[in-house]
């Protein structure tokens, strides 16, 4: 590459579906300056050389940077925030490729001519150079080393090239490596004998042993690839902040020191199961030059006394004699629990840690990240700065970030041309990227359920498809919810027949605010906290809301008031809050009260059982619909037939402001529903619907849903009577007459009457 031709761009990871693929995305105006077009070759020169084939960059790539993944970065022996020069190079058609395959695969029951196949599939069209690494996410995200090119140099393989794989580990094959497969440096896993373990994206240890290697050294092949930054999905500002607590410490401690101030000792992640805590710190760790300790939170527990503290103290000092280093407590809150709550070993622990943090080097050699999802069970004395200085939530990712960790799950598989990710991605509201991880395993196995039963040739060509995922979606729900059984319900406004004005109301308080959020935001509107449907029994408020929730696609939980009642003190109150808690992981949501009257009476109204439980749970009920205001993606429905007994505070502006009536239903109503209880339902000829909804005068939509019910059973029950035991043969004679439901009008009465 000419120096003089070349641009200084700054490195940004690569985008999660071009994760192994040895793409460089450039920014259009770097492209034009640099003379290049899809698909040339750039060589890519930071401490190392690395080639890559370009592709436009879009809307991701800003003006002077370039977007690599991992491989390429550790290739180029850079990491993110690093400068690079980046310019064209001429390629051959290579002749022939020879791979060093991980020496481990020689142990796996797959044959040479399989992992040849798939390794000319997925390098073709690439730019290769002797000594770099290549990531092959077909093969399980193996990296192979490039031992020969022919000819010398940077080549490009094509559909005419020999490629070839050998197993024997070469000389030197460990001290080629100045980092990891996933880095540039030096990371050393809790065994550094063993390196990295795991493959991406659900990572391994965290990094390989490396030594000092040499110039225009090549990442080792032995290992699988630890999590990098392309392996983590839907975090991004997350991850950012992640880096600049850990990275800038590491990399660059002068600029603290000129400052005045010391750099942060800890960084605390905290939020829900599966969202990506433990991922998060694995790839940071994989990515900059330190050490990297992990600890799990009860290995550190002993029953002998003093020795829980001695394997505290043990770990810190592995972590400044091999500083820079990173210590990282997975679920910290098992050993760092609050004092008041814990024994005398708890107590030790926990002030033996508080000692060992104060202790760190102030230069920032050592640096502690904890990771929970009980972030209020810690004791408060670690949360405070100079120790866990920085707290980041890893929250439930939204529509976006679901469909960057859809990327990252699917990028090995063969997905049929009729899946749509970004309409998956839309549908599983509250799924963490565990749950999506899970999601898409359990798809490839229905796949994999659907080849096998087909035929033994059709494993090979198996591809996952639309219908698959559809399976999949119905079989996993989010883990944040599955303790509310959340749901999102089939039911929409064609199984509600009549109410339009209840209908209208219901769309812009729910809807409105869901869809329409960048226009609430323009006028500076507060979308409605809550919305109250009441009305006589039977009338279809339940319905409703179970109807509103399937217009918008959003997740779902009834709580019948009287489930949160509990006769212990304050349990009540927690069970109020912890639903909130969870509402909000999985939002958007629409949390619904049924017989909300139950839980939430009036405070000044006669009755009561004299504990006062009434009371505390209406205003802790109080207290989070306030909360609730502030997230528009939480909608509180709520239903009774008795208005009047609510709490006032609870109907007022702020809370449950929007109250919509449910009528019974006029005779106009009454044929709607008829309409929608009926067209399933084998009527013979001359049943006459209009006549019945005359008929039905002050029936309730419950009622004329039961009058259908007796209907068909007087249906059913003369088909039995007629042939008797031989009566599931003549199922094709059940047909329901007008005399069926003039029997049934018989038995069904409104109960106003």
């Amino acid at each position: 590459m000419n120096d003089t031709a070349a641009l200084r761009l700054t490195v940004r990871a690569a985008e999660k579906r071009d994760a192994g693929r040895g793409i460089a995305r450039l920014p259009e105006s770097a492209r034009k300056r640099l003379g290049l077009l899809s698909g040339d070759t750039v060589e890519i020169r930071g401490e190392r050389t690395a080639v890559a084939k370009v592709w436009p960059g879009g809307a991701d790539a800003r003006d002077g940077s370039v977007l690599i993944d991992a491989d390429t970065r550790a290739n180029a022996g850079v990491k993110v925030g690093d400068t690079v020069a980046v310019g064209p190079v001429d390629v051959e058609d290579a002749t022939r490729v020879v791979l060093a395959a991980p020496a481990r695969l020689a142990d796996v029951d797959v044959s040479r001519e399989v992992v040849e196949r798939a390794l000319a599939r997925d390098l073709r069209d690439r730019p290769v150079t002797e000594g770099e690494a290549v990531h092959v996410e077909r093969l399980g995200g193996l990296r192979f080393v490039v031992a020969e090119t022919r000819p010398d140099g940077t080549v490009r393989v094509t559909d005419r090239t020999d490629v070839s794989v050998v197993y024997e580990e070469r000389e030197g094959a460990e001290s080629r490596a100045t980092g990891t497969a996933g880095g540039a440096g030096t990371a050393s896993s809790t065994t550094p004998s063993t390196g990295a373990s795991g493959t991406a994206p659900t990572g391994g240890d965290g990094g390989s042993a490396g030594t000092d290697g040499v110039d225009g050294a090549a990442p080792p092949a032995e290992h699988t690839a630890g999590a990098t930054y392309e392996d983590i999905g839907g975090l991004d500002e997350e991850l950012e902040l992640v880096r600049e607590t850990i990275e800038l410490p590491l990399s660059e401690p002068g600029v603290f020191t000129r400052l005045g101030v010391d750099p942060p000792k800890g960084v605390l992640l905290h939020g829900p199961p599966g969202t990506g805590k433990t991922l998060i710190a694995r790839a940071v760790a994989n990515e900059v030059d330190a050490t990297f300790i992990t600890v799990d939170g009860p290995e550190i527990m002993s029953k002998y006394k003093g020795e829980s503290e001695e394997r505290l103290r043990d770990v810190f000092e592995r972590a400044s004699q091999e500083a820079p280093a990173i210590v990282f407590f997975d679920e910290i809150d098992s050993i760092a629990g609050k004092r008041d709550d814990g024994g005398d070993v708890e107590n030790r622990v926990v002030g033996q840690l508080l000692s060992l943090m104060d202790g760190l080097d102030a230069r920032g050699d050592v640096i502690v990240i904890g990771a929970t999802n009980r972030v209020d069970s810690l004791d408060p004395a670690l949360r405070r700065g100079g120790r866990f200085d920085r707290e980041i939530e890893i929250g439930v990712p939204g529509e976006a970030g679901r469909r960057q960790i859809l990327d990252v799950h699917t990028r090995r598989m063969p997905l049929a041309d009729d899946v749509d990710l970004d309409r998956i991605a839309s549908r599983t509201h509250g799924f963490v990227g565990a749950d999506i991880e899970g999601l898409t395993q359990e798809a490839a196995m229905i796949a994999l359920r659907r080849a096998r039963e087909t035929d033994a040739t059709a494993l090979a060509e198996v591809t996952v498809g639309r219908a698959d995922f559809e399976a999949a979606h119905a079989a996993v729900e989010p883990s944040a919810m599955r303790e509310y059984v959340a749901e999102q319900p089939t039911t929409d406004y064609a199984d509600v027949g009549g109410l339009p004005d209840a209908k209208a109301k219901l769309d812009r308080a729910v809807s409105w605010p869901l869809t329409y959020g960048p226009l609430f935001e323009a006028a500076r509107a507060d979308p409605p906290t809550g919305v109250l449907l009441h009305g006589p029994p039977g009338t279809g408020k339940t319905l409703l809301a179970r109807a509103i929730a399937g217009e918008s696609g959003v997740n779902f939980i009834q709580v019948a008031g009287p489930e949160l009642l509990d006769r212990y003190v304050g349990e009540s109150e927690k069970a109020v809050r912890d639903l909130f808690d969870r509402a909000r992981q999985a939002a958007p949501v629409i949390v619904f009260f049924d017989e909300i009257d139950a839980i939430a009476a009036d405070r000044d109204g006669p009755g009561g059982d004299g504990s006062g439980v009434g009371e505390r749970v209406v205003s802790q009920l109080l207290t989070e619909l306030d909360r609730a205001s502030d997230n528009p993606n939480l909608v509180v429905l709520a239903a009774t037939n008795r208005r009047n007994a609510l709490d006032p505070a609870l109907l007022r502006p702020g809370r449950l402001e929007t109250h919509i009536e449910v009528p019974e239903p006029d005779r106009d109503a009454r044929r709607k529903i008829l309409d929608v209880h009926t067209r399933e339902k084998p009527l013979v000829e001359g049943v006459d619907l209009e006549r019945l909804a005359d008929e039905t005068e002050g029936y309730s939509g419950a009622e004329i849903a039961a009058l259908c019910r007796e209907a068909a059973l007087q249906a059913i029950e003369r088909v039995a009577d007629e042939h008797g035991a031989a009566a599931n043969d003549h199922a094709d004679e059940v047909g329901i007459t007008g005399d069926d439901f003039a029997a049934a009008l018989a038995t069904i009465q409104p109960a106003n009457l």
